[in-house]
């Protein structure tokens, strides 16, 4: 399906949207990395589609530059990337999130229940999801800064799902205990840690990518995401 667009309340903004081959489920919001909505997450959004959701990633990045399509192959793409999450309004982008789940969710083919996933800045945003939207179900991979916000853990009511890289550049192992300390007590919150693996292990044909652990985490997401959603 072409790119569609989500009305926010200061404006529009573009997401590109997959669906399934029965053309009705549940949904998924794809929650971008700092490249934008590219072929990374569009390819995501696709995979999704296959395993039976209708998968959306909205741009978040539309009030500084939208529509932009970044790759992390070359040290132009990363320069930028980090200029936009430098100057990113996060509260913003949870707003536009859940603009995205309340379009998504009033579709006529969505079955009403919609859930988020999110990598690397989109990792952050997929808890700040759980604890600040009315997402079905949330999942983060190796989400960076969830240490700022970890005063918000009370507000998560619905389950998530985090998935923390053991050697995560962006993620420095005291800030991993902080998040262990304090969500491992929680009813709702399931984290999955991934020794010897560094931040993006999921993202083919990245410097990190490592395709067993990123399968056993995808898999662990769809199993996480059939028993909420369906």
């Amino acid at each position: 399906m072409p790119d569609i667009t989500i009305n926010a309340p200061d404006g529009q903004f573009m997401a590109y949207r997959a669906d399934p081959a029965a053309g009705s489920g549940p949904a998924i919001v794809v929650i971008q990395e700092i490249f934008g909505v590219n072929q990374v997450m569009r390819d995501i959004c696709d995979w999704w589609a296959g395993q039976g959701f209708i998968a959306v990633c909205p741009d978040i990045f539309w009030r500084q530059e939208p529509g932009l399509q970044l790759t992390d192959q070359t040290e132009e793409g990363w320069a930028r990337g980090f200029e936009l999450y430098q100057g990113f309004d996060e509260a913003k982008g949870v707003e536009d999130i859940q603009a995205t789940i309340d379009a998504i969710r009033g579709d006529a083919a969505c079955s009403g229940k919609v859930g988020a996933v999110g990598f690397c800045l989109g990792g952050k945003l997929a808890y700040l999801c759980a604890t600040r939207t009315d997402s079905d179900a949330s999942v983060g991979f190796y989400g960076v800064s969830i240490g700022n916000n970890l005063d918000e853990a009370g507000n998560i009511a619905k389950p998530a799902m985090l998935h923390i890289a053991e050697e995560d550049g962006f993620c420095p192992k005291e800030e991993q205990a902080q998040i262990h300390a304090a969500l491992d007590g929680h009813d709702k919150v399931t984290i999955h840690d991934y020794a010897g693996m560094d931040h993006a292990f999921a993202r083919a044909g990245g410097e990190h990518y490592d395709a067993g652990a990123a399968q056993t985490a995808n898999d662990r997401s769809a199993a996480f995401f059939n028993a909420h959603l369906r």
